[in-house]
């Protein structure tokens, strides 16, 4: 008795189910996509291309009624927890150093400028690229250039909150 016909009824309904699950995969994978996807009709999204971010002034919502003292405690936790570690170190040791001395004004000002996108605010404070229009005239934006230049050469790590507070 041959083992070959044997073999073939066993191979062949195992070969049918790994090529249906296999196309199974591909299909619910197909329309998951299709379903994430900000288009439709497109079956494949682009992980890399998330779709277009609001940017300067329609990021800011007004937050009336905030203290002052609130407002100093909210962009300290922002200024802390920011995408990129160069941005965190630098808007943290700038919050330490001159939020406790800033008018109301000028912590709205800072509010508005933790509302750009933290590669924007990095390039503007060590002078890679120009800042826009609408940040010619901001003394916090001065400020953090000259707190970035860091002219004294001091070696700088994320403040411990304790120190913040003082």
């Amino acid at each position: 008795m041959s083992l070959r016909p044997t073999l073939s009824l066993i191979l062949t309904p195992a070969r049918r189910i790994a090529t249906s699950c296999a196309s199974r995969h591909i299909t619910t994978s197909c329309v998951a996509a299709a379903r994430l996807s900000n288009n439709p009709f497109d079956p494949f999204p682009r992980p890399f291309d998330p779709p277009p971010v609001p940017r300067g002034p329609e990021l800011t919502h007004s937050r009336g009624g905030e203290s002052s003292a609130k407002l100093r405690a909210r962009l300290t936790y922002q200024s802390r927890k920011r995408s990129s570690l160069e941005s965190g170190l630098l808007l943290s040791t700038f919050a330490r150093d001159f939020l406790p001395g800033m008018t109301t004004p000028e912590l709205r000002e800072f509010d508005r400028l933790l509302a750009e996108p933290d590669a924007d605010i990095y390039s503007w404070a060590v002078g890679k690229r120009d800042a826009p229009s609408r940040w010619n005239d901001s003394a916090v934006l001065d400020k953090l250039r000259k707190h970035a230049r860091n002219e004294n050469k001091v070696v700088r790590r994320t403040p411990d909150l304790e120190d913040i507070e003082r």
